[in-house]
């Protein structure tokens, strides 16, 4: 009993200082490596780095030096760090294998800062998804929607799907259709739908708004709009056609028609 107690206290004496070296040595590490990361950010914010760059090289960054990290605390503890490479070098094909999905991410999301189909900032439709890019990760993609909820998305399948930018192009076209009652007069419809049109603020000269006669529905003459705006202003001005089109169509008492119910009374 006394030789197990004695053995106990030479180990105890050997591994503690190198476990507390150890410990110290996580800690500060860690604190180092974010004091770091953040300053890198900050240089390569005033060298006017591109936003989605920034984000990505500061995550690979970080990733890379809490790796070196935690070799050297592993070095500390006594550890042959010859060794333990070796055994990572074994093991490599299981955590390929078992990291295929994060390997494949990683992948998507050096292809994505290589081909930039979209960038921070821009609003872009993908994987049932839709929202403005917050930030481009090492392995996901933040979005925020409109109604403010983050979502991430895995950069493997994001640079592999379909992908909607809608901010790519300085310029959007809002088509709308309205439909008005077979009494209304086209030319008259036409005029209206016109003035709303150059009196919105948002309407571009250039291309030049159209409006056309779509369809005659069962019930409705339909007319399509086409109006050119800057991207940042679709939907501005997507709700004001739709709300100054409706007070201007009922101010010249022209019908938009809806469907009526009918109501049958059952006699008692």
């Amino acid at each position: 009993m006394k030789e197990d107690i004695l053995k106990l206290k030479n180990i105890l004496i050997e591994y503690a200082p190198k476990v507390a070296a150890a410990i110290f040595l996580l800690i500060v590490g860690l604190w180092v490596i974010n004091m770091f990361t953040r300053a890198t950010h900050k240089i390569m914010e005033k060298r006017s780095l591109d936003h989605s760059l920034r984000g990505f090289f500061a995550s690979l960054l970080n990733w890379g030096l809490k790796i070196f990290l935690f070799i050297t605390v592993i070095g500390q503890l006594g550890i042959q760090t010859t060794s333990f490479a070796a055994i990572i070098a074994a093991a490599g094909l299981a955590i390929g294998m078992a990291l295929q999905g994060s390997l494949s991410n990683f992948a998507g999301g050096a292809l994505i800062l290589m081909f930039r189909p979209f960038k921070v900032g821009d609003y872009i439709e993908a994987q049932g998804a839709e929202g403005f890019v917050k930030e481009i990760q090492i392995f996901t993609t933040k979005l925020n929607t409109v109604d403010h909820r983050e979502v991430i998305l895995p950069n493997g399948a994001l640079s592999n799907g379909n992908i909607v930018n809608y901010s790519s192009e300085e310029t959007r076209r809002v088509d709308l259709t309205f439909g008005v009652s077979y009494d209304a007069d086209i030319k008259e419809t036409r005029a209206i739908l016109l003035s709303v049109i150059n009196g919105m603020s948002y309407t571009l000269k250039d291309p030049a708004p159209a409006i056309f006669v779509g369809e005659l529905a069962d019930s409705s003459v339909n007319f399509i709009t086409r109006t050119w705006v800057k991207s940042e202003n679709y939907w501005d001005a997507y709700f004001y056609m739709i709300e100054h089109t409706k007070i201007a169509l009922d101010k010249a008492g022209i019908e938009i028609p809806y469907p009526h119910s009918v109501e049958i009374q059952k006699e008692g």
